[in-house]
């Protein structure tokens, strides 16, 4: 018995060895014994076939094992856009961000800051705003804000990237996104009776979002409120400019009753 005991014991030690262990079924991981070049290929492939979490587990460890080099930067890379699909907006932002400061020089850095810009776009976008279909206008705009000006970023920088064009469309969506919203917070200062607050937010709306599908609606914002508040002179100047700009505006044929709603309900609610 002691014998056995022995030799059992003998071989449960040679089991963990790397060179007997095999003999027992045990195999090392792949991400720590492939090359550079095979765990990069493997890595890609899964990514190509859109198995996000075995490419995000290939690139990390390449990364790990060999923190310079050709393969290393190209990993970094798509490793954050693994982590974008993955929905780990945290760790994609800390990644890119990480590769724009450690290769400013890289050959596809236009892409890098289009990927960084796309992170916060699709930050708002979450599975419970889907599902609730609210309006994102009626959301905390931090990150709509920050895409923005991450989008405008790529557009200064590389106005003739391949990135460019959807940048600027992004950029369109995203300013009538936010415009929305000043006109969301206009029409409450209005129905609360906060007549200079709903002007000044029109204003404020022309000013910082020019030209955007909500122009009209800053207009209408700023008649209303001088009217209310007895400026004839400023109510009338600004509905000529919105006669001439928008003749279709609900403003012109509702009047007073603009912004329908004025319950109790739409007094309280801010987006209603």
């Amino acid at each position: 018995m002691t014998r056995f005991l022995m030799i059992l014991m003998l071989a449960t030690g040679l089991a963990g060895c790397s060179t007997i262990g095999g003999w027992f079924g045990d195999k090392r991981n792949e991400t720590e014994i492939l090359p550079v070049e095979e765990m990069y290929a493997t890595g890609k492939e899964a990514l190509e076939n859109r198995n996000y979490a075995r490419a995000g587990r290939y690139y990390q460890r390449l990364v790990a094992r060999f923190p310079f080099g050709e393969y290393s930067e190209q990993a970094q890379l798509e490793l954050a856009y693994v982590q974008y699909k993955l929905a780990m907006t945290e760790e994609a932002t800390s990644t890119i961000n990480r590769f724009i400061r450690t290769y400013p020089t890289h050959p596809h850095i236009d892409y890098a800051y289009y990927l960084k810009a796309l992170i916060n776009f699709d930050r708002s976008s979450s599975a419970l705003l889907r599902l609730t279909r609210q309006d994102l206008a009626t959301r905390d705009l931090g990150a709509p804000t920050q895409s923005l000006n991450d989008f405008a970023d790529v557009v200064r920088r590389y106005p003739n990237s391949r990135y460019a064009p959807d940048a600027r469309q992004r950029m369109v969506f995203l300013r009538n996104l936010l415009a929305r919203h000043e006109v969301g917070v206009g029409q409450y200062y209005l129905r609360r009776g906060a007549y200079v607050a709903a002007a000044n937010r029109g204003k404020y709306l022309l000013q910082t979002y020019p030209q955007s599908e909500h122009d009209g609606d800053a207009l209408a914002l700023m008649a209303a409120s001088y009217a209310a508040l007895g400026q004839d002179d400023l109510a009338a100047d600004a509905r000529k400019v919105l006669e001439a700009n928008h003749p279709n505006h609900a403003y012109l044929s509702q009047g007073d009753k603009w912004p329908q709603g004025t319950g109790i309900i739409s007094r309280i609610n801010p987006f209603d």
